[in-house]
């Protein structure tokens, strides 16, 4: 039988007996009736829709027996969303035997990206050349669209190894692992999905960022390089491989401090602390089982006369006290230095542990990583030297590869802070001391002139903190990073970005103020480009930079590298899906060709979000599809949200995941296709892309639009849903540039609009090709040999599949009809035009055909789906003409729950 749909049938049938057994029959009955009457709509019967609403209506006055019937269907998809995963697992290791079994590369393998180099004549040394220049960085952001709380993470998990014991266990132990999947099903029942309170920082930084460390990445990431040391050997036996730390990981959990006052300068230090001390914490782990393992005995082996030198004299050095101990093992030198390892480490966490203000005094600590390593590969040489390579190339070669990829610091702490933060500390700075009176009223020469000058001094240039407290946040901020550069490594914090950069000045003023706390040159300094205007001027921007002396200067103490990050999200919010996606494209183009003109080697940082609206999709297909001159084996990317849950949570999909990335990376450096029709297709989706634009904004900019969306979306209780630390609004609503692009796009989702998604893109095909068989002809043929525009057409397939205009009119009912019918009129004929354009350049039937698993998948989920949107929309209505704050207080806690249930439906929050 095939396992998911029996996986399906008993945990859903689990969940049936304990919905009757903890909220009782009716409520299971009614569940049923509402999937059932869902269904035969879906089927074709037109009144099953009347009956829907006349029993959600009726329900909401009832909130008990809402809240229950919110549970059941939210609990539901939480267990076959776990079902699904499973299945995935098993398919990935179906085809990674049958690949074995072939003797071929698995698809999107780092093995069979290593074939491709050799196929296109990449000799040996070429291809270790592109290794020491590549980058892969995945960075992880505490976007708050991961509405799954780590209370119900943790409860899936447990369920999840049930389900590996249940298929792997005899006929006699199914009752009691039965028995273990009824009690934590229950748990999941009785548990709370929505927070009671908002998530602080560190909350963010132990429950988010640590989670998928602890549990996944400190051990999936070592075997990644295994696989790729593999594949190196395979395709070029006659070569001896010593593979650099290509992986590495980043975090914004902490240091981005854009538009969220949470993140203080004293967070972000604990978050570095905390940090350090997970990594170091796992390091004692590790040596601790080493120890246990590596028991070879003087007289059963030899070793290394250089390693035993160095062990005696640092059993020399020890007090007495601690000789002991040490001489108990004094025939099991490894025994010995992992001893001695093992003690510094404890040094180590108990150093991080101290004020940075004060000198512990610690000289047993670890002051560098490389320290560290130098320890562990006495003992490695030593193995591999005296008949032990068998004993070193397992948990001890693991354990340095860990070491030398996560450090001191488990993952490199961006800072990020708005542009105008740092015009405004140093316009006080400047100010305060007499250098400049108005510098805001400066040109941008006039700035880049002062700038550069005040920089090229070198002098210190705020001895006391004695500005505002917005300033002083600043500068603090900047001594902090140079402390924690000396305290855990220059890897700690390597990237200060620069949020809604408009101006060369911006960047040469973080420039200044690093040169202030002694870190010229010792980070990058990272310009975001976020708006349509913003990215097309960001070439000149960055040629203005590259032609500015000591911009130069820091850039050749970086070793000639310039990083440039691109927001996807705020693009899209401000010109729409099409014209942000080739705003994009355009502007990676330009980049690479600014800065291979100027010999800087870039790194392009892709701010990317987990749904189609911002910048999300498949992410293998979406670095081929990139200019190939745009990444060139290098790239950092952001991970958000619920994205970081399904690609991190399983090892095996980590795995499969950390595989994809390194294939699409590795083959950017190699023979990427050229298109000779490329200039024409430019000038083709220019056009398209400005008549989606123009479609786009005349619907955001109606007068009324603001209204209509806040009226036909929830998202005035997505502000309340306490997904993450950070405010969802900039400042009180007035046009969609106030909104954040995250619950933005949220919003959109859960009334299964998912504007951001598709917008603008029938029009656009519309004006350009009319009737024009010819024409048709030319956009078709793009699709099909154009890898941007394909990725692009096939991620609206992806919105537009998971949008539904049927519930997309249930929300628009909440809007003043006024201008509510007249609005969604616009966005149904949209829509409509959209699909019928769509599907006839892609050449496919239905929406979807170019993904048949998530079409399946989304048939079988909307029975589930639809009756919580019903219900929403009902209590949305409810909430709105309440005037007893009591009960709108009860109404939302509700609502709330309706939220986390259509997420976990649709499997796609924001």
């Amino acid at each position: 039988m095939d396992q998911l749909p029996q996986n399906i049938r008993l945990l859903g049938g689990m969940l049936g007996q304990i919905i009757v057994q903890q909220a009782g029959e009716p409520v299971f009955e009614l569940e049923e009736t509402l999937r059932s009457l869902s269904k035969g709509w879906r089927d074709g019967d037109d009144s099953a829709a009347s009956k829907i609403s006349e029993i959600t209506d009726e329900m909401v006055d009832d909130l008990p027996l809402t809240s229950d019937i919110l549970k059941a269907f939210s609990t539901y998809f939480q267990l076959v969303n776990l079902a699904e995963e499973h299945e995935r697992i098993r398919i990935l290791d179906r085809r990674a035997n049958q690949a074995f079994a072939e003797q071929v590369a698995m698809d999107e393998s780092i093995e069979a990206a290593i074939e491709t180099l050799k196929g296109e004549g990449f000799s040996a040394d070429q291809v270790r050349e592109a290794l020491g220049q590549m980058l892969i960085m995945p960075v992880f952001t505490a976007h708050p669209t991961e509405s799954k709380r780590r209370t119900t993470r943790q409860i899936l998990k447990h369920i999840s190894s049930s389900l590996d014991e249940l298929e792997s266990s005899s006929p006699v132990q199914h009752a009691s692992i039965h028995e273990e999947l009824a009690e934590y099903i229950t748990l999941l029942w009785q548990s709370d999905e929505s927070r009671k309170r908002k998530p602080t920082v560190m909350d963010e930084v132990r429950n988010t960022g640590f989670y998928f460390f602890e549990n996944t990445l400190l051990d999936v990431v070592p075997r990644i390089y295994v696989e790729l040391e593999q594949a190196l050997k395979k395709s070029y036996p006659d070569h001896n491989w010593s593979v650099p730390v290509i992986l590495r990981f980043g975090s914004w959990i902490g240091g981005d401090r854009d538009g969220n006052p949470f993140v203080t300068t004293e967070t972000t230090e604990s978050a570095i602390r905390a940090q350090k001390e997970l990594v170091l914490e796992r390091y004692a782990a590790d040596v601790q089982a080493l120890y246990e393992m590596l028991s070879p005995a003087i007289g059963r082996t030899t070793f290394n006369s250089g390693f035993l030198e160095q062990l005696r004299t640092e059993i020399e050095q020890l007090p007495q006290h601690e000789l002991e101990t040490i001489g108990r093992f004094q025939q099991e030198p490894y025994r010995q230095k992992l001893i001695l390892i093992y003690r510094r480490l404890l040094a180590t966490i108990e150093q991080n542990e101290s004020s940075w203000d004060v000198e512990t005094g610690n000289t047993r600590a670890y002051t560098a990583v490389d320290d560290l390593l130098d320890d562990l590969r006495l003992i490695e040489s030593s193995l591999f030297e005296n008949r032990g390579g068998i004993l070193a190339s397992g948990r001890l070669t693991q354990l340095i590869r860990r070491v030398q990829v996560f450090g001191f610091h488990l993952a490199s702490l961006d800072i990020r802070q708005h542009s105008s933060r740092h015009e405004q500390a140093l316009t006080e700075v400047f100010a305060k001391y007499h250098i400049c009176a108005a510098y805001q009223s400066l040109n941008e020469d006039q700035r880049i002139e002062l700038l550069s000058e005040e920089t090229e001094n070198r002098r210190p240039l705020t001895a006391e903190l004695v500005f505002s407290e917005p300033a002083n946040e600043i500068v603090s901020l900047f001594r902090l990073v140079a402390q924690a550069h000396q305290r855990t490594g220059q890897a700690s914090v390597q990237s200060w970005i620069i949020s809604m950069t408009e101006s060369a000045s911006d960047v040469l003023e973080v420039l200044l103020l690093m040169s202030d706390a002694n870190l010229f040159g010792k980070m990058d300094i990272v310009p975001l480009f976020e708006t349509v205007d913003d990215l097309r001027a960001a070439p000149g921007i960055m040629a203005r930079l590259f032609e500015n002396p000591v911009y130069r200067d820091h850039l050749n103490r970086r070793g000639g590298g310039q990083q440039i990050m691109i927001g996807y999200s705020d693009s899209n919010k401000d010109g729409g899906y099409l014209r942000a996606n080739w705003m994009l494209f355009t502007a990676q183009r330009e980049l690479a060709k600014t800065c291979a003109a100027h010999g800087v080697r870039l790194t392009l940082f892709h701010g990317r979000g987990g749904s189609i609206g911002r910048g999300g999709g498949p992410a293998n297909r979406a670095i081929l599809a990139q200019p190939p001159e745009s990444i060139r084996g290098r790239i950092r990317i952001t991970e958000q949200g619920e994205v970081v849950s399904s690609r991190y949570m399983h090892d095996a999909i980590a795995q499969r995941h950390l595989q994809q990335l390194f294939h699409a990376v590795l083959l950017s450096g190699g023979k990427r296709p050229e298109f000779e029709n490329l200039a024409e297709w430019s000038a083709i989706m220019d056009e398209l892309s400005q008549s989606a634009q123009k479609k786009y904004r005349q619907l955001v900019a109606q007068p009324d639009f603001i209204e209509y969306f806040q009226s036909a979306t929830p998202i005035d209780q997505i502000d309340r849903l306490n997904l993450g630390s950070r405010p969802a609004r900039r400042k009180q609503t007035q046009s969609t540039s106030d909104l954040r692009a995250i619950p933005w796009v949220f919003a959109w989702t859960q009334s299964r609009t998912n504007i951001p998604s598709w917008y603008g893109v029938g029009t656009a095909i519309d004006e350009w090709a009319g009737e024009d068989d010819e024409k048709i002809r030319l956009l078709q043929q793009m699709y099909q040999q154009w890898p941007f525009f394909k990725t692009m057409l096939d991620n609206v397939h992806l919105g537009m599949g998971r949008a539904d205009m049927h519930i997309a009119r249930l929300y628009s009912e909440l809007v003043d009809p006024r201008f509510g019918q007249r609005t969604f009129d616009d966005i149904r004929n949209e829509f409509e035009l959209s699909k019928t354009r769509l599907l006839n350049v892609t050449g496919h039937d239905e929406l979807l055909d170019t993904e048949p698993w998530l079409q399946y998948s989304i048939r079988v989920r909307n029975p589930y789906v639809d009756p919580m949107n019903y219900i929403q929309v009902a209590l949305l209505r409810r909430f709105r003409l309440s005037q007893d704050p009591d009960e709108r207080e009860q109404i939302q806690n509700v609502i709330l729950q309706s939220v986390n249930g259509i997420a976990s439906g649709l499997q796609n929050v924001g």
